[in-house]
């Protein structure tokens, strides 16, 4: 009687999982796997609600494999050496490990011996990215598979399979996609909803939205700031931001938002969009983000969300450079090579009188008190030539600098101390 619905309408065999063809169905890399009889190590990467656990259990099942199960947050290494000797014993079984993520890199290595010799089959799942979590070593033995979160066509496949076996839940069509969009791709969690309606279905009738809407608890985003998810959205409305689509930028900021991302966590990001992505293409975009910063700290949340919002809009359709940005990276990797030459003595400070009989300062020339305002010196290392680090694009206000440069350069040449021609 307290067994989750869930549980309870968990499928039976590989053709009963919906919403993961690409792996279950006809051509699906695990049927293919079953067809020829060869069982491997798999890693099963997906979101919650997905079918980890009963493709796992499928899996071992379709190859008459001793089926063992245990999570990564409550077991051990001296857990797992209980279970090698088992599969020692056995001949071969089939290991599944829930939150494989959580082991450490030690409890990951454990497996390895086992995974060689054959004894275990093993299956892990996890809703992170593996390649942050797991060691090379352990996933070079593991195909990664990536699950799907299921679809609204998957999970109406699950609704009408639920109402087939028990009995209609009566709800009218917006109800009935209200439920759905609920459930945000996860099975289980549509399943959870669907045992809270259960106590208020109607024998004559349907039920709609404003109805169920008190019974069913909207489902927190999924978000983690610790993990993958985090890093996830903030790469989306960074990309967005940098192609240019405002609406996009402004839902997956949203996203993070609703997630309960800290603002000032985005505030700072847009700042660093404002000058790599932007940069002197439009000088006011570092200035508005940081005045958005600012006026969140002042305001607080969600006042203050406002103003990170009107960023997010003028960044996406500000002019993009990353001019700036590579002349920075360049002189960077420049300094790192050539930090052992010295300024040349035209642009040192003589305030002593030895420093001024070894040249310091000697022949300077003051700019503001030149004609056109410009020497054209030299002020690079006298042993290097002149560098172009700076190359401004066509576009915004960068056009005005690009017309500057030239200007200089023309002087330059005029003056006969382009070093760099």
């Amino acid at each position: 009687m307290n067994t989750p619905l869930a549980e309870q309408l968990r499928p039976q065999s590989l053709s009963d999982v919906v919403g993961q063809d690409h792996l279950v169905g006809p051509k699906g890399f695990i049927t293919t796997l079953i067809k020829k009889k060869k069982p491997l190590s798999i890693l099963l990467w997906g979101p919650p609600g997905s079918g980890k656990t009963t493709i796992a259990r499928l899996y071992a099942q379709a190859f008459s494999l001793p089926f063992k199960s245990i999570s990564a947050i409550f077991s051990g290494v001296a857990d797992l050496k209980k279970i090698f000797k088992e599969a020692e014993e056995a001949g071969t079984i089939l290991l599944f490990v829930d939150e494989i993520h959580r082991f450490n890199k030690s409890q990951q290595d454990a497996f390895l011996p086992a995974v060689e010799s054959g004894h275990i089959v093993l299956v892990g799942s996890t809703v992170e990215n593996p390649s942050f979590y797991l060691n090379n070593a352990l996933l070079s033995r593991m195909r990664v598979l990536i699950l799907n979160s299921l679809t609204d066509e998957a999970l109406e496949v699950l609704l009408e399979r639920y109402e087939k076996e028990r009995s209609s839940l009566h709800l009218d069509a917006d109800a009935r996609q209200y439920l759905i969009n609920l459930a945000h791709g996860d099975a289980r969690y549509l399943y959870n909803l669907i045992e809270n309606l259960e106590t208020i279905r109607k024998k004559n009738g349907t039920l709609k939205v404003e109805e169920i809407e008190g019974f069913l608890q909207t489902r927190a985003a999924l978000f983690d700031k610790g993990y993958d998810q985090h890093y996830n959205l903030i790469s989306a409305l960074h990309k967005s931001v940098r192609g240019s689509d405002p609406d996009a930028s402004l839902y997956w900021f949203c996203r993070m938002l609703e997630g309960g991302e800290e603002p000032l966590f985005i505030a700072r990001r847009l700042i660093r969009m404002a000058s790599e992505d932007i940069g002197l293409a439009d000088p006011q975009a570092l200035h508005l983000a940081v005045a958005a910063r600012d006026a969140y700290e002042m305001l607080g949340s969600p006042e203050g969300e406002l103003a990170l919002a009107e960023v997010v809009v003028y960044l996406a359709l500000a002019p993009k450079s990353i001019s700036v940005y590579a002349a920075f990276n360049a002189a960077k990797a420049l300094a790192q090579e050539t930090n052992h030459l010295e300024p040349p003595h035209i642009i040192l400070n003589a305030p002593t009188y030895l420093m001024k009989k070894i040249g310091y300062g000697q022949g300077y020339i003051y700019d503001p008190n030149t004609p056109e305002s410009f020497s054209g010196q030299h002020y690079f290392p006298k042993e290097m030539e002149r560098q172009t680090f700076y190359q401004p694009v066509e576009r915004g206000f960068e056009r005005e600098l690009k017309k500057r440069i030239e200007y200089f350069n023309k002087l330059r040449r005029r003056t006969g101390q382009n070093n760099s021609e």
